[in-house]
This record gives structure tokens, C-alpha cells and sequence, in this order.
């Protein structure tokens, strides 16, 4: 079994991707540290979604996809041959760009994966939608609404929400790509600071182009560019003493 950085959950070693010819990810390493979240930056087409993407195998279903390399979940391969996928999404689970909340009701919602599951007693239904909604901050907002529509709700309680049905059935990890690019500022700082009180129990890793957002939140960053990673390390020091050119370049605004 690889060894991997002490204190992460996921570690990435030289990680190539290619979308038939294209190649997307070059030799890219990574960490993911235990209960902190890690922000990927860099310019659009750069190659983060794609990296985000590999951590649970959503890449897998992409026609003409290639992945060379290791990515340890607890040292363990996933990409080697018998990995349970499904299994794996339950533990690293994934809130997308846009809220996809199903048409459903709010409650059918947190527990649809449970359903899926098997899960059917009405009494630990009850129990893990309370939780999960009182975990992305909506319990008090939605505890007497919950067999409306989710559709009906706002952008950022749908897409805390979908943070809700995540939680529902206990990951480990959570993956956020752009969660906040469809929402106003004000619903950007409540699912920033959501994710701020999840790290105590989750470990997060999000994509963003925000780099503001991503120095106010994260605790490690890395640098994307041309499917490379350029530079990773704490989120201060990437901010205010990158070691590359092409990183200071770009979050003093001269590139991207």
C-alpha cells in the first residue's frame, strides 16, 4: 500500500488525465488534509473541475476518459481494480456548480439517498432530516415546510439543501465545485460560512474562481495552470508569498 502525507484523508500522486487525445491533468500531486478545507484556483480550462472530479471518480463517466497515476483515499487506490464506486461516492460526496435539488419535497430530498439505500423507517428518517438540515442551517427555516416543493425555494437554500442531502448519508468528504457562482453575495457568505462550520467534522475541498473567497475560507490552496499544479501550500502563503512567478502573477490580477 502507498504511504501518504500523515495528516490526509486523500493524497494524489502524479496524476495524468486525458479526454482522448487531450490531455487534461499532467503529473499532478495533492493533498487533502483531514477536517480543512483545500481550494483550487487558477484560470478557466485549468484543469481544477477535472482534478475535483478524479477524488470520486466522477470522471469515470466521461466517454474517452484516462486516468494514470494514484489517488489514495485513506491509502487505498480507488482507481485500482475492484474498488467499489458507489461506495466511494457515499464517502466523498459532491455539491455541483449549480443546486440540482430533485422535484421532490424538502424532506424527500435529505433522504433520498437513504431511500436508495433501503433505509425505511419513518422515525430515523425524521431523526437524519432534522440533523442534516440543522447541519446546513436550515432546520429552523424549513421544519414546518417540509413536504413543499424544494424547487420553490431560493438558490442558496437550495443549494444548501443539496449540502443537506450530502450529509444525510454521512461522507467523510465533501467536494465543492463552484458552489457558489450562481448566488448573490449575500448567499455566497452564508454557504461560506456554512462550509467554515462544517470543516470541524468534514474535510472539504472546493474549486472556485473567486480568489477572494478562496483566501477568506481555505486552509491550504493550489495553483492550477495548463492541467499542472504550479504551486500548493497554505493558503497565506500561496496568497502573499507564492514561490512561482506564474503564481504571483496571477493572484496580483496580471494573469487569468
Amino acid at each position: 500500500m502507498t504511504t501518504q502525507t500523515l495528516d490526509a484523508i486523500i493524497s494524489i500522486r502524479n496524476l495524468d488525465l486525458h479526454y482522448g487525445q487531450f490531455q487534461a491533468l499532467k503529473s499532478v500531486p495533492l493533498d487533502v488534509r483531514t477536517r480543512k478545507i483545500t481550494a483550487l484556483i487558477g484560470p478557466s480550462g485549468c484543469g481544477k473541475s477535472t482534478l475535483l472530479r478524479c477524488l470520486n471518480r466522477m470522471n469515470d463517466l466521461i466517454p474517452g476518459c484516462r486516468v494514470a497515476g494514484k489517488v489514495l483515499f485513506e491509502g487505498r487506490d480507488i482507481y485500482a481494480s475492484g474498488e467499489d464506486v458507489c461506495l466511494l461516492r457515499k464517502r466523498v460526496g459532491m455539491v455541483f456548480q449549480r443546486p440540482n435539488p430533485f422535484p421532490l419535497s424538502i424532506r424527500e430530498n435529505v433522504v433520498f439517498g437513504l431511500r436508495v439505500a433501503g433505509v425505511r423507517e419513518r422515525a430515523r428518517l425524521d431523526t437524519i432530516v432534522e440533523r442534516s438540515l440543522t447541519a446546513a442551517w436550515l432546520w429552523d427555516q424549513l421544519k414546518d415546510r417540509l413536504d413543499e416543493p424544494a424547487l420553490g425555494l431560493p438558490l442558496d437554500q437550495q443549494q444548501r439543501l443539496c449540502v443537506a442531502r450530502l450529509l444525510a448519508v454521512e461522507p467523510e468528504v465533501i467536494l465543492m465545485d463552484e458552489p457558489c457562482s450562481a448566488l448573490d453575495p449575500i448567499a455566497t457568505a452564508r454557504i461560506e460560512e456554512l462550509m467554515i462550520e462544517l470543516k470541524k467534522r468534514y474535510t472539504i475541498a472546493i474549486v472556485t474562481h473567486n480568489m477572494q473567497q478562496a483566501a477568506r475560507i481555505s486552509d491550504f490552496s493550489g495553483y492550477m495552470l495548463l492541467g499542472e499544479m504550479v504551486e500548493f501550500g497554505p493558503t497565506a502563503g500561496v496568497f502573499t508569498s507564492p514561490k512561482d512567478k506564474r503564481t504571483q502573477d496571477y493572484v496580483s490580477g496580471r494573469y487569468g
